[in-house]
């Protein structure tokens, strides 16, 4: 397959590896993956229920932020997960996500990959934006993780200044249905064993700081109150949590947008 041909579920399940994706659906077009699937979550669909759209016309980010690409060019696609883990332990998932991204997109795709905390996946020598990862609760004990990935989006295509994609990024492998099954493999192996254990983060904590990019720079945090913090990114604390150095001692972050900022910009004010 080559372009922007649809994603052939059938492929993928041939190419995967592991046993927990039973059920991987591809269609057309959705409004969001995830809100189909949390759907589907609600009915009783088991873990490992798969579902990817070759394009989605309502799909969401972080904050409530839509996320569209053209059909074909990006890769939508939300997994159910039913963890036996503490719930507290739930939002590692998301950072689970990042981490795979990097993996398929350098070891698969042979891009250039880091991540901006949380998990915001940057490609290319310029790290600019190339994926977000939401992780929604499906009641009663289900998790959807979903992932938007720009795959072949050209400079026209990009919905943002700060956006880029596989191909932009100089990556060698294209095809959506190959990155697929390679994101749901490292996906499980990467679920399994933090499941494994518990959910101890630890399982988790020094590869993401590994491909972390935030980790060392001066940064401005914009807190969901509307305030801010700047300071030094020195490390993310097993809640998964930016912890920010600052004149006034040390700060963690659950929950922010990070900007990554030049050092003369550190001084907090």
């Amino acid at each position: 397959m080559t372009g922007r041909d649809p994603i052939d579920a059938d492929a993928v399940r041939a190419r995967l590896t592991g046993s927990l994706w039973h059920d991987v659906r591809a269609v057309p077009a959705t409004g969001s993956t995830n809100a189909d699937l949390a759907a589907l979550a609600r009915a009783g669909a088991p873990e490992g229920t798969v579902l990817s759209a070759d394009r989605q016309d309502a799909g969401r980010g972080r904050l409530g932020r839509g996320w569209t690409s053209p059909s074909g060019a990006g890769l939508a696609v939300s997994v159910l997960l039913r963890p036996t883990v503490p719930p507290a332990r739930f939002g590692w998932l998301t950072l689970l996500a990042g981490l795979s991204l990097v993996e398929v997109s350098r070891e698969t795709a042979g891009a250039e990959a880091w991540l901006k905390w949380p998990n915001d996946l940057l490609l290319g020598p310029e790290r600019r934006k190339g994926a977000g990862i939401l992780a929604e609760i499906a009641p009663p004990t289900g998790v959807v993780l979903g992932m938007g990935l720009n795959v072949s989006l050209t400079e026209a295509e990009l919905p943002r200044e700060d956006a880029t994609s596989l191909e932009l990024a100089g990556a060698k492998e294209l095809d959506r249905t190959v990155l697929l099954a390679a994101l749901l493999d490292r996906l499980e192996a990467r679920y399994r064993a933090w499941s494994a254990a518990g959910g101890d983060p630890e399982v988790l904590l020094p590869g993401y700081l590994a491909v972390c990019d935030t980790i060392g720079r001066p940064v401005r945090a914009e807190l969901p109150d509307g305030g801010s913090l700047t300071g030094l990114a020195e490390t993310v604390d097993t809640d998964g949590r930016l912890v920010i150095a600052h004149r006034d001692g040390r700060t963690p972050v659950a929950a922010a947008d990070v900007v990554h900022l030049r050092p003369q910009n550190t001084v907090d004010t």
